[in-house]
């Protein structure tokens, strides 16, 4: 079936995205445990970039599960498909909108973030590792969710009965427990600010 697909060879392309949004594009991915503050730090860092007339989309894992990949289950080989899908999603945001897309996922495996990598392309790749410990995350708790693996009530629940592998060499880690969500987003703001200045 592969050899029938031909990809349209679009007049548009991404140097010209950056030209009128007079902005690199890439992808910032933030990954941690449950509770770690991802979603909430990636949210923070949108609205200073919205400020700054950066042209973003943010996506998180419970928005994507709830649309584009409600048929998956948390199982590894699901997980796995998970992260593909949204890596491809990104690489076309970045690509055909020009877009510095914001990804705040668990991802809890090292194969699964080093593909991710691969599909966007290294150069387009920036891994936040939020560091906050299993036994803060657990403390806040923020959904219940916590507590409702601790009951056996969830499966597969990461931290609990499903692996996280640290990633190895993130490009910022960032403990959420030491630091307030406005610090954190300025953190990942002053990394990547060289970034998204273009060369033209």
């Amino acid at each position: 079936m592969q050899e029938n697909i031909i990809p349209h060879n679009f007049s548009v392309d991404l140097e010209q995205l950056k030209a009128i949004k007079n902005h690199n594009a890439f992808l910032i991915w933030f990954t941690g445990l449950s509770g770690s503050g991802k979603s909430t730090i990636a949210n923070a860092l949108n609205q200073l970039l919205l400020e700054k007339k950066v042209h973003t989309c943010i996506l998180d894992g419970d928005s994507v599960r709830k649309g584009l990949n409600q048929d998956l289950t948390f199982s590894p080989e699901d997980r796995r498909e998970n992260i593909r899908r949204i890596a491809e999603v990104a690489n076309l945001m970045i690509t055909h909108a020009g877009l510095v897309v914001l990804g705040a996922f668990i991802s809890p495996y090292e194969s699964d973030r080093t593909r991710i990598k691969e599909i966007v392309g290294e150069d387009k790749f920036i891994e936040v590792y939020i560091s906050t410990t299993l036994e803060e995350c657990e403390k806040r708790d923020v959904k219940g969710l916590y507590k409702k693996a601790r009951a056996g009530e969830i499966k597969d629940f990461t931290g609990i009965d499903a692996p996280y592998e640290v990633p190895q060499y993130p490009s910022i880690e960032i403990d959420a427990s030491k630091h307030t969500v406005e610090e954190a987003s300025l953190l990942v703001l002053t990394y990547i600010e060289s970034k998204l200045i273009t060369n033209g």
